[in-house]
């Protein structure tokens, strides 16, 4: 099987055989809410001077063993889409039980997300790298596929570091976590 990536200008919606209204959105949001998820942030350093970016991404998935490949996705509106755009390396966060405070801020639009140092420190690569985390992935990004009116951003693991402990998870709208 080949796989051909969409060139930048095209969408899903000139794809033949494409529903341009695909079933109603409360009812696909209502479907989304029903899949539980780490909570996981994505970090990426500051370009050209400016300030670092990050964002929760509820898209995170391995995508490949060999070679190694992990992807998020990214509103191409956000805020942080510019950054994550030209970056190299980003940071991949899975949040443990715990840090719904920290989910929180890098949820919530037009904040200062790193105000606080104390959540954060650089790391390799100019990256900030969150304080408790479960686990967290350096990656190379390989690349940026348009998709819709998001961009499925594809890493390659360069380093990773992990503890034990249980993941902060996101389900139905509100954080929770695993009962054993």
């Amino acid at each position: 099987m080949t796989l051909t990536a969409l060139p930048p200008t095209t969408s899903a919606d000139d794809l033949p055989g494409h529903a341009v209204t695909g079933i109603e959105l409360h009812r696909h949001l209502g479907l989304l809410r029903r899949h539980a998820t780490t909570v996981t942030v994505v970090t990426a350093p500051g370009q050209a001077g400016g300030p670092p970016v990050g964002f929760t991404a509820t898209s995170f998935t391995s995508v490949s063993l060999r070679p190694q490949l992990v992807s998020f996705c990214l509103d191409r509106d956000s805020t942080s889409w510019p950054t994550v755009a030209r970056a190299r390396h980003v940071a991949i966060h899975l949040l443990a039980e715990g840090q719904q405070e920290v989910a929180r801020i890098f949820a919530t639009r037009g904040v200062d997300r790193f105000a606080d140092t104390s959540l954060w420190r650089q790391g390799p690569y100019g990256l900030p790298l969150l304080h408790g985390a479960l686990a967290v992935l350096t990656c190379e990004v390989v690349q940026r596929i348009p998709a819709g009116d998001h961009a499925i951003v594809l890493g390659r693991p360069v380093s990773a570091e992990h503890r034990d402990g249980e993941p902060l998870l996101y389900h139905m709208g509100g954080y929770a976590s695993l009962a054993r």
